[in-house]
């Protein structure tokens, strides 16, 4: 780091939402000490830390580095392949979009602290400004240890260049992590306060993310001193939910409905809105990439205006061929389709889980009753434009001719069991659109995840969403805390945690009273159903897609096992050394000074 550069964002939307102006817009070409010597500096360096972190989570190198290569994910048709998704080749120069961001907006941060508790504003207001950097470096620190293990450990803002760099232990940056969330915990609002409004961090935030370092520092040693205390302040957070303003909604499908998304089950997000200093594109110009970008909805997202011709059919090996005209354009309901990585749905050939797939067959496997398959993929593309379709065109087996109805007729339906018949038909029926099940599913052609998507586009469809990028939901305290109580040795604790979020996902508003209860009662579990496999299936059903699964296996040392159990991609190539990631390359050869700065071994 030669030069510091962050640009002041006015009203920035991880600070506020819909708020008068909070900050003036002044940019800063580098950020010296001066710079933190008023309220409005500090405020501005929080918020472009701020800023940053919208830089990364949605888009895409960053959502392939936290989802691709996993057991719940293989590449789409589009995915450009690449060592990220096979872990075959991987090294320093594909991979650490974040690492210079992190240790930038960490710099920043330790401006913020060092000279921000001199500034003139009320103690309230200077306690919470600090309590956010505190909350901050934390956040950023914690994904750099989990990513890549000892990292430089700075809590002194630098002001002289250096060439010069060293990695601390794990341990020591574990010790940082936790002072800095408990701290902020200590002096973060309970709810969102100006001007830190929208879902910033706050007081519960502070404590999930301690919680969530505790555990993972305690898989580390299996030090059942952090695996109880994380499990205590997990339970703490749930029993003060009022208090913070939060809860789970009755139906699983409502936490991702665009009205809920600043509601109560979301905890902490980074925002983005129409306004193009938020996101960084010009209104209208079908944007593709970029920082900022909120592209969240379209990576799992197949082709299918281009692959649900009517009269598809079977090859001679049983691929589904793409044949006749579309019944299919693309709109903003169904979303742009990138086809990076696709649902991990390949059924095993040999060994203990032979005909099985992890998608179907052991994460999502009681659909009947279990509502979070439906309120995650879409199943149902309704014809969106008017064709006719000849009897007498080329491969239409059916043998009658019929006109798409816009808006009434299924254009493709993709179920999750075998039909007799498909494409064409439904046993002897037959199906105006393409019927695709599981064993049709392929690069191009699969269920696409619907929680991020973003129906608000109109016109400009092709445009980033401005719907806010969800990183914690309060689900996933219960999730912890299932993993922390099993973790510490108190399996019936978990076991009640995780039917929390069970008994939630059993219920439909379709469903009787009578049907919802017999529902919950059939997705209980009992102290002896726990493992740390069933909560990592758990985590699949609940947060699948939601930028947290490479972490999850690595924390509990899964990484290996799982995907060699599930994932035929990354599954010949994996080894141990793959629970760090390679330093960027960039970082090692611009240490000139002193010793050479160290990769990760394996690389």
């Amino acid at each position: 780091m030669k030069k510091i550069k962050i640009t002041l964002i006015a009203c920035s939307l991880f600070l506020s939402l819909g708020c008068e102006k909070i900050l003036e817009e002044h940019p800063q070409s580098q950020v010296v000490p001066s710079f933190f010597n008023s309220s409005a500096g500090v405020l501005g360096g929080i918020a472009g830390v701020y800023n940053d972190i919208r830089g990364q989570w949605g888009t895409e190198g960053f959502t392939v580095e936290m989802e691709a290569g996993t057991d719940e994910f293989i590449q789409g048709a589009s995915s450009g392949g690449g060592p990220v998704h096979t872990y075959n080749g991987l090294n320093g120069t594909n991979f650490g979009s974040a690492w210079a961001v992190a240790f930038t907006d960490i710099n920043t941060l330790n401006g913020v602290l060092k000279y921000g508790k001199n500034i003139d504003v009320p103690e309230a207001t200077k306690k919470q400004y600090l309590a956010q950097a505190k909350f901050l470096r934390g956040f950023w620190y914690f994904y750099l240890v989990q990513t890549f293990g000892d990292v430089p450990l700075h809590t002194e803002f630098i002001e002289v260049a250096s060439q010069a760099a060293s990695r601390q232990p794990v341990a020591d940056v574990y010790k940082l992590i936790i002072q800095d969330f408990t701290e902020a915990a200590a002096d973060l609002p309970a709810k969102p306060t100006a001007p830190f409004l929208g879902k910033a961090a706050t007081k519960p935030v502070a404590q999930f993310f301690l919680a969530k370092a505790l555990l993972t520092r305690g898989w580390l040693n299996n030090n059942q001193a952090d695996y109880a205390e994380a499990a205590k302040i997990c339970s703490d957070i749930i029993d003060k939910k009022a208090d913070y303003g939060l809860d789970l909604w009755a139906d699983f499908g409502d936490a991702f409905v665009p009205a809920n998304d600043y509601g109560k089950e979301n905890m902490f997000v980074s925002d983005h809105m129409l306004d193009p200093k938020y996101g960084y594109y010009t209104v209208g110009g079908g944007a593709s990439g970029g920082a900022a970008q909120n592209l969240v909805p379209w990576f799992t997202n197949w082709n299918y205006p281009n692959n649900s011709g009517l009269n598809s059919y079977l090859n001679a090996s049983g691929t589904l061929v793409n044949n006749g005209t579309s019944a299919m354009v693309r709109d903003s309901y169904y979303g742009r389709p990138y086809q990076r990585i696709r649902p991990n749905s390949v059924k095993w050939t040999t060994g203990e889980n032979t005909g099985k797939s992890y998608f179907l067959d052991q994460a999502f496997v009681k659909r009947d009753i279990d509502s979070r398959y439906a309120n995650t993929f879409y199943s149902v593309y309704i014809s969106n434009t008017t064709v006719t379709n000849s009897a007498t065109a080329a491969n239409n087996k059916r043998g009658i001719g019929y006109t798409m109805q816009v808006g009434v007729d299924t254009a493709v339906w993709l179920p999750d069991y075998e039909v007799p018949g498909a494409p064409q038909f439904i046993g002897t029926r037959p199906f105006k659109g393409i019927v695709a099940p599981p064993s049709m599913w392929k690069g191009d052609l699969f269920p696409a995840i619907k929680k991020a998507m973003d129906p608000s586009r109109g016109s400009n469809f092709n445009d980033p969403s401005t719907r806010p990028v969800v990183l914690t939901r309060f689900a996933e305290v219960y999730l912890i805390g299932a993993e922390a109580y099993l973790q510490a040795g108190d399996k019936a604790k978990a076991a009640d945690l995780l039917n929390v979020l069970r008994q939630r996902a059993a219920y439909r508003k379709t469903n009787s009273a009578a049907q919802n209860t017999a529902a919950a009662e059939a997705m209980k579990i009992t102290a002896s159903d726990v493992n740390i496999d069933f909560i990592l299936d758990e985590r699949s059903r609940e947060l699948f897609g939601e930028f947290v699964r490479w972490h999850d296996l690595v924390r509990t040392k899964s990484l290996v096992r799982r995907l060699k159990a599930w994932n035929p991609e990354s599954g010949k190539y994996v080894q141990d050394f793959h629970a760090l990631r390679p330093i960027p390359q960039s970082q090692i050869d611009r240490t000139v000074e002193g010793p050479k700065f160290p990769q990760n071994p394996g690389y």
